[in-house]
């Protein structure tokens, strides 16, 4: 049975009592009934609010013996915040020690406006140096903490902790560039920043940058099927728990080419997790965020990328044949040497037919043939309505991880 208005109504109304720290009115408690459990755990765990899901019910008391079950959940996302944070704080002290300038990125920063901060959960930890420093850094890393250092591509380098904790040194916030003029925003991110109290290392976002990056990396996302509901409460988090300049904040979204976007995600926050009320755009998205889950699906990329592209053909020609950008991207070493981007296409070509990429590519481009016309109008207009239709910076419009 599919969670109808009323369960997904309960749902949000039920984050929103967990985040804010209020009881469910009588009138919130009166939508939920036992029987939509099932679905409302299936939804929660679609987009990793299973234990803000549990602990709603425990605090308003609607816990019963079919759902004691899903406490679990609490204890599990108490122990991955327990697991990232002594990661972090780890390499926050060895990067110190090995004077390199950092800065916290995402859910570790985010965590700490959160009313408790294993409330926020993330898979991994993101931290960004500077490119000239990233050989001490992962240097540090490796012989202080014996991390194993992963592949490299275009912005990131990918680290892996003794215990199994992912880590992403970023060293540029190049993935970002794609997303209309936000790459003009976030190139000043280290002049932006400020040293964290009795560091010396250690840098932060001043908010209005912070709260860019978030809209961007969501933005980012929203192109590539999607982004879940996690970072709407963030957005919820970000407005109503930290203290900001508003006007600051509009100026830096609207310097990089991002109002629309944040207005209709900030306008979807409130309808969710406060007093909203929607319209057909609010409707669009919360549709296609629901559906996509933690990090989108398939059928939303292939129809927002079917517009990027300018049609089904053209959306095949640039899977089977990946701009520079995009191919610098996996394969650091192309850089700077556009001439030789045919031998790495083929290169590519050849470790997706032999290493178990075939199946997929095949699939991908059988679900772009299938593709209604009715479907890629809607995500024209939703692009339309969140001021994503524009071209990007970049044509590296994929989140495809090649092996």
């Amino acid at each position: 049975m599919a969670l109808e208005n009323r369960g997904y109504d309960f749902f949000f109304r039920l984050l929103s009592s967990v985040i804010s720290g209020r009881p469910l009115s009588e009138g919130e408690r009166s939508l939920y009934a036992p029987a939509m459990l099932p679905e409302l755990v299936v939804l929660a765990r679609h987009h990793d609010l299973a234990h803000l899901l549990a602990l709603g019910l425990k605090n308003n008391g609607l816990t019963d013996e079919s759902s004691r079950a899903l406490e679990n959940e609490i204890f599990r996302a108490v122990f991955r915040y327990e697991q990232l944070n002594y990661e972090l704080t780890r390499i926050r002290e060895t990067l110190e020690q090995a004077q390199v300038p950092f800065i916290p990125l995402k859910g570790s920063v985010l965590r700490r406006f959160y009313p408790e901060p294993w409330m926020r959960t993330s898979c991994d930890i993101d931290v960004l140096v500077h490119e000239e420093d990233l050989d001490r850094a992962t240097a540090a890393l490796a012989d202080a903490l014996n991390y194993r250092i992963g592949e490299k591509s275009a912005h990131d380098i990918q680290i892996i902790t003794r215990s199994g904790q992912h880590i992403e040194l970023h060293f540029n916030l190049i993935e970002d560039h794609r997303i209309n003029r936000a790459s003009a925003v976030l190139s000043m991110v280290w002049d932006a920043a400020v040293r964290h109290e009795g560091w010396t290392c250690w840098y932060e976002m001043p908010d209005e940058l912070f709260y860019f990056y978030h809209i961007a990396h969501m933005a980012k996302h929203v192109e590539n099927g999607g982004c879940g509901i996690r970072p709407f409460l963030d957005i919820w988090v970000l407005t109503h728990r930290v203290p900001h300049d508003q006007d600051r904040r509009e100026q830096l979204l609207a310097d990089g080419g991002l109002s629309a976007f944040a207005r209709q995600a900030e306008r979807l926050t409130e309808i969710w997790f406060g007093n909203g009320v929607r319209d057909d755009t609010a409707c669009h998205l919360e549709n296609y965020i629901i559906n996509g889950g933690v990090y989108g699906n398939l059928v939303n990329r292939v129809s927002v990328q079917q517009v990027k592209q300018g049609g089904k053909l053209r959306y095949a020609c640039s899977r089977i044949w990946l701009p520079y950008e995009t191919m610098r991207g996996y394969y650091p070493s192309l850089d700077g040497k556009p001439k030789c981007l045919p031998i790495y296409e083929l290169y590519r070509w050849g470790r997706l037919l032999f290493c178990g990429g075939a199946a997929r590519s095949v699939n991908e481009l059988r679900l772009n043939s299938s593709i209604s016309g009715e479907r890629s109008e809607a995500a024209r207009a939703l692009l339309s309505e969140l001021g994503l239709d524009k071209k990007s910076e970049s044509e590296a419009q994929t989140t495809e991880k090649f092996p």
